[in-house]
């Protein structure tokens, strides 16, 4: 399994708009083949700042099936005006399990 990160830094004051447009955007990558499951998180110390986490099957689940899908205009135009810079998103391999004490599988 393939984990994608991205930090996004949310233009300040847009937060409440930008998670309301996440929560709509989000049947759109979920509806991709090989999307295994997405999590958002709020930054405690730096409250425009979240934390997004896409599980997929493989790597070309993200970069060929949904970034080439229809669904993924529709992503961008509802979220990417939200960030500031605009964030670098990266792509992990499986945990290294016998170094991940207490960590969930």
């Amino acid at each position: 399994m393939i984990l994608e990160s991205a930090l996004l830094n949310v233009r300040p004051g847009r937060e409440a708009d930008f998670e309301a447009a996440m929560r709509a955007a989000r049947p759109l990558i979920a509806a991709t083949d090989g999307f295994q499951g997405i999590e958002v998180r709020r930054c405690m110390e730096t409250p425009n700042r979240y934390l997004l986490l896409v599980w997929w099957t493989r790597l070309e689940d993200h970069t060929e099936g949904f970034r080439g899908s229809a669904r993924y205009a529709d992503w961008k135009a509802r979220l990417h005006d939200f960030y500031d810079p605009f964030p670098t998103v990266e792509h992990f391999s499986a945990p290294i399990q016998d170094q991940v004490v207490g960590a969930p599988a």
